[in-house]
């Protein structure tokens, strides 16, 4: 089963988790200094979001998947979308080890496809949402330059 992923730079953590806590009406599943994540049934999202000095806004948007089969079927649907895919594989990112890979979708936006097999201890680094954008919006040689994660 897939979930719709949201992650939103946020420019006060606290201030923020209050809000998206009375909107939820849940309490985050994942709350750290610098990050907080709602694992939601209804409606179905993993919806995140982070104080690590980005502007505020929406910083990208995903789809998350239960297992490693459904991640081969989405990155088999990344494909087919006629854009560049950057696949970073595995990763610790946002407090979790995951599997993913990026697009970025015709208004620019990224996204990400990603199956996560547990938890983390820390953030987590790799390619910033500009990065991602530029290197799925060029060809292969410009993700390698852009931000060092070309394909193996």
């Amino acid at each position: 089963m897939q979930r719709l992923h949201v992650h939103v730079a946020v420019p006060t953590l606290e201030r923020a988790v209050r809000f998206y806590s009375e909107l939820f009406g849940a309490e985050p599943t994942v709350l750290k200094s610098d990050y907080a994540k709602w694992r939601l049934e209804d409606p179905r999202v993993n919806f995140a979001i982070s104080q690590r000095g980005r502007e505020a806004g929406l910083a990208h948007l995903g789809i998350e998947v239960d297992s490693r089969e459904e991640l081969k079927d989405a990155y088999a649907r990344l494909r087919q979308a006629d854009t560049p895919v950057l696949e970073e594989g595995a990763v610790t990112c946002c407090y979790a080890k995951s599997e993913k890979a990026w697009v970025t979708d015709p208004a620019g936006i990224a996204w990400e496809t990603f199956f996560t097999s547990g938890a983390a201890t820390d953030y987590g680094t790799g390619p910033s949402e500009a990065e991602i954008v530029a290197a799925t919006t060029k060809s292969e040689s410009a993700c390698a330059t852009a931000c060092g994660c070309g394909p193996a």
